[in-house]
């Protein structure tokens, strides 16, 4: 591979002169420039991408920040990093993952001003999230896939949670469903004002309320173990019930199989539809899982795409959308079971141990 000294040897120049040429910091006359680049072409060199950078100030390199656990990510998250790195890729930037917390913010204004990315996607976005003022403040150009509670002067890409859940509760309510129990993400999250978790919370009560059904909801770890804790919760609250809604990805086969150690058949006994959910993870459950699909993928394209347009200066003004999810109806949702009148279920399987 060649490097800036065999450039400068072909050239007969100095290495300075090849680094000048570069970044454009000292003017060149115009024949050595011509003379340099045709030895570049020569060669074939690459020049580094910071050096190159160095002329306009500019990485090209963009950040897609989002705190991450030992659990990693799934393949729902995952389509959200694809979606923006093929956008990224297009331009012709590079697209880095930095697993930057809510807490993390004396590491976030360290990162901000390094100069190391020309702009950021931030995900994983609270209601009142310190990471926003923190970037806004060190004047670094930002998209959200998410939102805080004031959208004022931001740029966003986010789930329509309120469309989202009304069409899974309408979904089970006419299937006949009317027990339904809503498994959402941990107490702690929506203590901490995790948006997904605050809004589709505020959506079931409202969906259910608009069918003069009764809302419970049942907070879940993001875990297997959570999930079957969750169910049996829910089954202490609501024994005659028929169907569960799940946002709780890491949660859902844990759901599942509480259930079926519950001996109540899916869907036979109780239908389950997981909310914000790839067909990837649909899949692997039997019977595989109605889902709300996730619009992962695009509103990691959409959320990169609108931050690009601000370092490329032809944004002209703030980028704000919401894409709901899609109905996908697949195995594990039917009819809902006959209650009697003690409030057991009728169904394939005995009651409850």
């Amino acid at each position: 591979m060649a490097t800036m000294h065999d450039v400068a040897r072909l050239a007969r120049v100095s290495v300075s002169t090849v680094s000048y040429v570069l970044t454009g910091t000292r003017p060149i006359s115009e024949a050595t420039r011509t003379r340099v680049l045709a030895a570049m072409a020569e060669l074939d060199y690459q020049p580094n991408a910071m050096a190159r950078g160095l002329a306009t100030r500019r990485s090209r390199i963009v950040g897609l920040l989002m705190p991450m656990d030992e659990r990693g990510l799934g393949a729902t998250e995952t389509a959200f990093v694809t979606g923006a790195a093929a956008a990224a890729s297009a331009a012709g930037y590079h697209l880095v993952l930095s697993p930057v917390g809510t807490t993390d913010l004396d590491v976030l204004r360290r990162l901000a001003t390094q100069g190391m990315f020309d702009g950021v996607v931030l995900m994983e976005v609270q209601v009142e999230d310190g990471r926003v003022a923190a970037l806004q403040e060190a004047g670094l150009p930002l998209v959200l896939i998410g939102r805080t509670g004031d959208t004022a002067g931001l740029s966003y890409v986010d789930i329509d949670f309120e469309q989202t859940v009304h069409e899974a509760v309408d979904h089970l309510v006419g299937l006949g469903h009317r027990r339904i129990v809503y498994v959402n993400h941990s107490a702690e999250a929506i203590a901490a004002g995790y948006g997904p978790a605050v809004r589709t919370r505020t959506a079931f009560c409202a969906a259910m309320a608009g069918h003069g059904l009764e809302p419970v909801m049942i907070a879940s770890e993001d875990s297997a173990a959570g999930g079957r804790a969750a169910l049996s919760a829910a089954v202490a609250q609501v024994p005659d019930l028929t169907a569960v809604l799940a946002m709780n990805e890491s949660a859902i086969f844990g759901i599942l199989g509480e259930l079926a150690n519950r001996r109540r058949a899916v869907p036979e006994d109780v239908s389950v539809v997981s909310m914000v959910t790839s067909p990837q993870v649909a899949e692997l459950a039997h019977p595989a899982l109605t889902a709300m699909t996730s619009p992962g993928a695009a509103l990691g394209r959409i959320a990169m795409e609108a931050l690009l347009r601000q370092l490329e200066g032809v944004a002209t003004e703030y980028h704000q959308q919401l894409l709901p999810c899609v109905l996908e109806v697949r195995g594990s949702t039917g009819p809902a079971a006959r209650t009697v009148g003690d409030g057991e279920l009728t169904g394939s399987g005995p009651p409850d141990r």
